[in-house]
C-alpha cells in the first residue's frame, strides 16, 4: 500500500504539471499569431524596412499599450494603408480597425512581446548641419521627457533615435494639426517650435544609426 502511494503522488504531479501546458503553449501561439500579422507591415519583430512604417520592436510595455487603446477608441489619426506583405498584401485597413478587433489582454500581450524585442534603428541619409542644430533643439525642449536623444524605451514616449524620418514628419503634422492628442506637459513646447525645428529635430533624430 505505501508503494503505491509512493508512485501515485509523483503521477498526480505531474498531471498538474502536464496540465499547465497546453493552454500556455496556445497563449504563445496565439501572441506568435497576432504578431505574424503586425509583421506584414511593421516587420519581422517590429523592425520595420517601410519609411513611413513605424519601428515598434523594442518599445515599453505601457506605450504600446496606450497606444493600441488610443487606437481602438479613435483618439489618433487612423489613415488608410495596405498590408505590405503576406497573405493579406494589398488589403487595405487602418490601425483603428486593427486595434477594434483586438481584446485588452491581446493587446498587453503583444505590448510585452514586442517591449522584448530590440529597437533595430532606421538606416537612412540625413543631413548632418541640420542634425546638429536638432540636437540643441532636443536638448533644449524635449530631453525632460524623451531622454538620450529619445533613445530610452523606459520613458514610455516611444523611441525616437533611430526612428524613420518619414514616419516623424508625419507624426509631427498630426500633432501640429491637433489630430493627434499629447500630453499636457508637451502642448507648451511643441508650441514654439517653428516647421525649421520641427525639421532639425526629425533630421536629428533620423542620424542615429
Amino acid at each position: 500500500m505505501t508503494w503505491g502511494m509512493t508512485a501515485f503522488v509523483p503521477l498526480l504531479c505531474m498531471g498538474a504539471m502536464l496540465a499547465t501546458f497546453p493552454p500556455a503553449a496556445a497563449r504563445a501561439a496565439g501572441v506568435a499569431e497576432l504578431a505574424a500579422s503586425c509583421a506584414d507591415c511593421h516587420g519581422p519583430e517590429g523592425a520595420s524596412s517601410e519609411p513611413h512604417v513605424p519601428i515598434i520592436g523594442g518599445f515599453s510595455e505601457p506605450y504600446t499599450t496606450d497606444s493600441m487603446v488610443a487606437y481602438k477608441e479613435q483618439e489618433r489619426p487612423c489613415p488608410e494603408a495596405e498590408y505590405l506583405s503576406g497573405d493579406k498584401k494589398g488589403q487595405k485597413t487602418t490601425m483603428c480597425a486593427i486595434a477594434e478587433d483586438l481584446s485588452d489582454k491581446e493587446i498587453e500581450e503583444l505590448a510585452s512581446y514586442y517591449a522584448g524585442k530590440p529597437f533595430v534603428r532606421a538606416q537612412q541619409t540625413f543631413d548632418a548641419a541640420l542634425a546638429e542644430k536638432g540636437k540643441e533643439i532636443h536638448e533644449t525642449n524635449c530631453d525632460k521627457c524623451h531622454a538620450e536623444a529619445g533613445s530610452l524605451a523606459s520613458d514610455d514616449s516611444g523611441i525616437l533615435a533611430g526612428q524613420w524620418m518619414p514616419y516623424l514628419e508625419q507624426a509631427f503634422k498630426e500633432f501640429g494639426s491637433g489630430e493627434r492628442p499629447m500630453v499636457k506637459k508637451m502642448k507648451p513646447k511643441f508650441e514654439k517650435l517653428e516647421p525649421a525645428d520641427i525639421e532639425a529635430l526629425v533630421n536629428y533624430y533620423g542620424s542615429f544609426k
